[in-house]
């Protein structure tokens, strides 16, 4: 993997909105969505972006989409022809070329699909907007995008409501493909859909990215999801990436406090193992006003004085695995790669 050539390089992304206040709405403030956040995404890699609700996850992607427009930091991404082009700049008009290559599965199925239009019209939007204007070759095209997701092309002439939730999202699944992408970001696109759907969901991703050497940034707050199909996993806390490792390295041995309580929180397929306290204390820090130091230092169990003064930088503390946390090489976390304990039966 490592001698893969990368696709995306995120360099130090912020992203900030104001907060407005009064009849001539003053921005008395700023919200700091995503806070110095740094990835690379290698060609036919899977990296997956965590984190609780609100950490930036999605405002990270919508970045690197440029479906909004990035405060600062660079987002370098390897066109087809073999430029890199700095994304974050770009204008409407300069974006367009590249949107081809670019392509989202978003996490609605049900209202990410234009409800008046055919499945073949949604589908096929993409190509017609970018220069397929022969309806032959456009129905041909959909027709092998429903076949490659699992779907009948007979059914290209359905309205969306025809179908169930996870037949959308493979059509959804089959619009983003249109274009024949780099890279395919999924925005929590199982969340909606129940477990059983799920599985069939991610394990078509898993073969989408086989057969066409697909790139993706699958985000997610699931850790079940995230350890099923990522390569490698990168954490967010309050706008900022706390860690990034191989998915199997995150699991086993997560070096962060905050990885490491997201693991006690993915239930155990044991009746007899302990659950423990998987709750962590006080609350989430407002991105509005975090505190000083460490952001995660009111929650965390492991705080030291330096943690509330001194803010940690995203080191690499081993090969590959990038920590932002002052304590990291000290700390013995317990991951999930183990086997959980069995407690004694009892003899009846």
């Amino acid at each position: 993997m490592s001698a893969t050539p990368w696709l995306l390089e995120v360099r130090r992304l912020r992203k900030s909105f104001p907060i407005r206040r009064g009849w001539n709405r003053k921005v008395v403030g700023a919200v700091a969505a995503v806070d110095d956040v740094s990835f690379t995404i290698r060609e036919g890699e899977t990296l997956g972006l965590v984190g609780e609700s609100g950490c930036g996850k999605t405002t990270t992607a919508r970045c690197i989409l440029r479906a909004i427009t990035p405060t600062s930091g660079e987002i370098l991404f390897r066109a087809a022809d073999g430029r890199i082009v700095d994304l974050a700049p770009l204008s409407r008009a300069e974006l367009r070329p590249l949107r081809p290559q670019i392509q989202m599965v978003f996490q609605d199925p049900f209202g990410s699909l234009n409800p008046r239009m055919t499945i073949f019209d949604n589908v096929g939007e993409p190509l017609l907007v970018n220069g397929l204007r022969d309806r032959r070759a456009r129905l041909e095209r959909v027709a092998d995008l429903l076949e490659l997701t699992g779907l009948r092309p007979e059914h290209m002439h359905r309205f969306p409501h025809a179908f169930s939730g996870g037949q959308r999202q493979r059509i959804g699944i089959a619009r983003a493909l249109a274009t024949e992408p780099r890279l395919v970001v999924a925005d929590e696109p199982v969340s909606a859909l129940d477990v059983s759907v799920q599985a069939q969901v991610l394990n078509l991703l898993l073969e989408l990215r086989t057969r066409l050497h697909l790139t993706l940034l699958f985000v997610a707050h699931d850790l079940s999801v995230v350890k099923h199909i990522s390569d490698r996993v990168a954490v967010m806390y309050v706008g900022q990436l706390v860690e990034l490792a191989t998915t199997e390295a995150i699991f086993s041995r997560p070096r962060h406090p905050y990885t490491a309580a997201l693991m006690r929180a993915v239930p155990v397929p044991d009746p007899h193992a302990s659950s423990g306290d998987v709750a962590l204390a006080g609350e989430v820090a407002d991105p509005a006003n975090p505190p000083a130091g460490c952001y995660f230092h009111p929650r965390c169990p492991f705080v030291t004085e330096v943690c509330r003064t001194e803010s940690p930088p995203l080191r690499e503390i081993d090969a590959g695995h990038l920590v932002r946390c002052h304590r990291a090489e000290e700390l013995a976390l317990a991951g999930v790669g183990a086997e959980p304990a069995r407690a004694p039966r009892t003899a009846w």
